[in-house]
């Protein structure tokens, strides 16, 4: 069974000025994609980075910058606006790889899950490192069209070639699922 994994669609994210540009295109494609999820009964995760106040569970660079994003109880750390959906899922992840330190792997084989369809941001990052692992974990997966993003173009590009030509996975749209 196929599931929709939605990966850090949270305020702080959408900051950077170019994610900024995109905020309202990649919320409506994430909205077709959980219409598109919702229509065949399959069901939507999402995923969201939390960080407490605690340095020591802060990503190594965010400790070197002494910059957190997405802290525990800041409006950094809620879903975008634009969004309203309800998950079937929620996991609360604190690294890029949303299988590292989560129980994502037995709640997807819980559900009959073998099959991702990953949007989010930032593609070079927490998409990248979430769809390698999830190829690690015996999963398929395939990259949500209009649904992923990044503050940076060329980033985006690179990391979507390289999970097509390393792992086989593509950029898919709806009709191409039916």
């Amino acid at each position: 069974m196929r599931a929709l994994l939605l990966i850090d669609l949270q305020e702080d994210f959408f900051d950077p000025p170019p994610l900024a540009e995109r905020r309202a295109e990649i919320a409506a494609g994430v909205r077709r994609w959980v219409d598109w999820a919702r229509s065949r009964s399959l069901p939507v995760i999402e995923v969201r980075t939390v960080l407490p106040d605690d340095r020591t569970t802060w990503a190594l660079n965010m400790r070197e910058d002494d910059q957190p994003v997405v802290l525990e109880g800041t409006p950094g750390a809620e879903r975008i606006a634009e969004l309203d959906f309800v998950p079937d899922l929620e996991i609360l992840k604190r690294r890029d790889d949303a299988f590292h330190g989560t129980d994502l792997l037995d709640r997807l084989h819980a559900l009959g899950v073998d099959e991702l369809v990953i949007g989010g941001v930032a593609t070079e990052a927490c998409i990248a490192m979430t769809a390698a692992s999830a190829y690690a974990h015996d999963l398929k997966v395939s990259i949500a069209d209009g649904a992923v993003g990044s503050p940076d173009a060329e980033a985006h590009r690179q990391a979507l070639g390289w999970l097509e030509q390393q792992y086989r996975q593509r950029v898919v749209h709806p009709t191409d699922l039916d």
